[in-house]
Parts: structure tokens; sequence; C-alpha cells
């Protein structure tokens, strides 16, 4: 029994001996295997470059006849305590958190490309524009009322607009920038249509509506208040501004007209008291009503496309007629001037009113705006031989000259820059001085004779 206890014995230390050798074999196993072993996978940056040193180490050491692998006081490589960890594992390429600061560095070059899609929609002519119409005017209600920019604005993102011009340092920084590169020809259109301020209306109307002014009238008032007005305004725009003042009743002389007292006038708000809301609650069409939303939806596009395309049209009447709005040729004498057409004189008597398939006229009144309570031969206009230009109403309805009322069968005299109103339409009277003259000139020669 007790040489069978022995045997057992030794039996059981040549086994653990051999297990003990076998697990040493196994732990210098794994390091020679790992190291010549290819993992597929993709290396980062850093793997590649110490790759790289560590390849160009061996093939310089293995010349030597040394291998870096087998040296015991060597210690291995990064490289190959990668390999070494992560061989027992399943190759899973880990994805890389990204750095706090790459999406400090992400963050900053978003926020200009917003600032820059902002600018997108306001141009730098847009910026100029606002600038100096909140400088002359000091309210940006009066400057989305009255300045046209490239694109419509609300009132909201225009006072947002201004804001960020005032506070926001990037956003102003970005739109000086880009107005500091826009051409000097640019910029001087832009300034010639900044708004005019309540100084500047007020030296204008301050010129008398009976007077005659010229443009030297304008030029004397520009250099007696060189600061009162903006550095673009020219005699050219002050005369054309004070037109416009003076058609609409807006000078220190004139006066608005009483409506007559005899005839009532219905307003509004008593012609809708008058109506039955009884006679008015029908049944609904929706098939119409679908129809009608059709309609008014393709008219309004017509009209934004003809509102898009109403410069050229512009261009093409003035490069036809051979004139713009204030100068004259040799054969015209004189000119009617509406909001949107211009209508020539040049022959001693003209016809106004509405052209008709069976009355065919000289001035067509319906191509201003709606011409329906216009006779169809509303007036005359003649020349006499000593140069005075007289008008005579034909029609039933008045004409009204500077507010005086011209009724049927009369007639009253025309003189330069007087405002012509028929029926809610109203016209500037031009008359060509010096086309004029010759004609009285050569009207005094004949009458010695």
């Amino acid at each position: 029994m007790a040489s069978g206890t022995a045997s057992r014995s030794e039996d059981e230390e040549s086994l653990a001996g051999q297990k003990r050798a076998s697990s040493q074999a196994l732990g210098t196993i794994p390091k020679r295997r790992s190291s010549s072993r290819f993992i597929k996978r993709k290396k980062f940056d850093d793997e590649l470059v110490e790759s790289s040193l560590a390849k160009s180490s061996t093939r310089a050491k293995g010349a030597s006849g040394v291998e870096p692998g087998r040296c015991s006081g060597s210690e291995p490589s990064s490289s190959e305590k990668k390999k070494v960890s992560k061989a027992p594992s399943t190759p899973v390429p880990p994805s890389p958190a990204p750095a706090p600061g790459l999406t400090k560095r992400v963050k900053k070059s978003k926020q200009p490309l917003q600032v820059t899609k902002d600018l997108g929609r306001w141009k730098p002519a847009d910026d100029l524009l606002l600038i100096n119409a909140v400088l002359q005017t000091n309210d940006l209600t009066s400057v989305h009322l009255g300045v046209k920019f490239s694109c419509r604005f609300t009132l909201r993102e225009v006072q947002e607009r201004w804001y960020a011009l005032l506070y926001d340092p990037v956003i102003s920084k970005l739109a000086c920038q880009a107005m500091r590169q826009l051409h000097p020809e640019a910029i001087a259109a832009i300034q010639s249509k900044a708004l005019f301020s309540k100084a500047e209306e007020q030296l204008l109307s301050k010129v008398g509506s009976t007077s005659q002014p010229t443009l030297e009238t304008f030029q004397d008032l520009l250099h007696r208040h060189p600061d009162a007005f903006y550095l673009a305004r020219t005699a050219k725009a002050l005369q054309a501004h004070w037109q416009l003042m003076k058609q609409y009743y807006l000078l220190e002389d004139q006066t608005v007209q009483p409506l007559p007292k005899g005839d009532q006038v219905l307003n509004f708000s008593d012609a809708e008291d008058l109506i039955d809301d009884s006679k008015l609650k029908e049944m609904r069409d929706e098939v119409l009503e679908h129809e009608l939303t059709v309609a008014d939806r393709r008219q309004k596009r017509e009209i934004r496309q003809l509102e898009q395309e109403l410069h050229k049209w512009q261009v093409l009447v003035d490069s036809i007629t051979g004139m713009s709005s204030p100068d004259f040729d040799n054969q015209t004498l004189a000119v009617l001037r509406g909001r949107m057409v211009r209508y020539l004189m040049r022959s001693r008597e003209i016809t106004l009113g509405r052209a008709t398939k069976d009355n065919q006229i000289d001035v067509d009144l319906s191509l201003e705006g709606p011409a329906w309570k216009i006779s169809r031969k509303q007036g005359v206009i003649k020349l006499k031989n000593n140069g005075d230009f007289f008008i005579a109403n034909e029609g039933r309805r008045p004409i009204y000259i500077d507010g005086r009322p011209v009724l049927c069968g009369s007639k009253w005299r025309l003189s330069n820059n007087s405002v012509v109103e028929i029926a809610s339409l109203r016209f500037v009277f031009l008359i060509n001085q010096d086309l004029i003259a010759l004609i009285r000139a050569e009207a005094a020669k004949i009458t010695p004779q």
C-alpha cells in the first residue's frame, strides 16, 4: 500500500510539472504569435506612424542578426502591446469619441454659415438702404412703408435686421465688409433713393405752388441749406419731389378743397348700412369658390410677374419715346405725366378721354388707371398762337386744375407744373419752355406786319 501511494504521488508531481511547463510554454507562445499575426482592421494615424517606425527598426536590427522580440531586456513596442491586448478578443473597432476641442471647432465653423445664410436674403444694397432710410426718418415703420428692398420684408424682419446691425458684432462686421465691396455707382444709386426727411420736406413746402420754379431755384435752395439736405440730393431730385408734394396738396400755400354742400356724397359706411343682410345670405357654392380661388391665385401670379418686369417696360418706353420724364425733344410741345404713363403733346390740339371701338382719341386715359367714370371725349387741350395752353371740358364730370373745378362747357388756362385731376386720376402738365419761347417769338414777328 505504501509503495502504491508513493507511486501515485510521484505521478501527480510529474503531471504537475508537465502542467507548469506547458503553462510556461503557453505564456511565451502568445507573444510570438501576436507579433506575427495580421489583423484586418483599419489603422488610425498614430498606429500607421508607429507601425512604419517598428518595421524600419526591425529591418535595421534584422540586418545585425538580433531579433527584438526575443531580447529579454527590451520592452515590447506600443504596436505590439496593442496587438497582444487585442489578440484574444474579437477585433471590433471601437467608435472614437470626438475630442472636446474638435466639437468646439465644429461649432465655431458652423456659426458663420448661419450668418452668411442670413446675409443671403439681406443683400448689402438692402443694408445700405436701411441705414440711410433710418438716418433720414428715424422711424422703422416709415422705412418699411417707403423703401423698396430687393425682397419683400415684413416690419418685424426690418426691425430685427436693424437691431442685429446695431448690437450683433458678427452680423454688423460681415455687413460692413459687404457694403465696402459695393461699386461706387451702386452706392450712388442707393443714396439717390434715400427717403426725404421732415426738414427737407419743410424746406420744399415753402416753394409756392403758383410759382414756376426752375432747376436754378432748387440748386440755390441746396446751396443755402447744405446741412439740411442729404448729400446725394440734386436739383432734379428736389424738383421731382416738389412736384409730387404739389400733386398731393402738401405745400404750405395749398389747402384741400372742401366737398360741395349741395350734393350729398354717400360714404362707404352709409352705403353699408343701407344693405339688407338677409338678402346677402345665400347657399355656398363650393365649386364656384374653388374656381374663384384658382382664378385669384392665377391673377396674383400674373400681377407679381408684371411688377417684376415693370422696370424693363419702363426702359423700353423710354427708348421708344426718346426722352426721359423732365426732358423734351424738338417736336414735343408739352407732356401730361401721370404715375404710370406719359402722354406727349406734339400737335397744337389733342383730345382727352376714353378710347372705345367707335371712338378714337389722342390721349387714352384708361392706360393710367380706372377710367370708367371718364367720358369718351372728356376734354381738349389747345395751344394758342401766343404760346398759352387752354383746356376745355366737354365731359359730364368736372376737371380740376390745381384744385379749381372746370365745369362742362368751360375752359381754363394751363401753366407749367399744373396738376390736372380727372375722375381721381392725377396728372402733371409740363411745358417745353424752349419750344414755346420760339413760337412766341415767331408770333411777335408776325403780328407787327
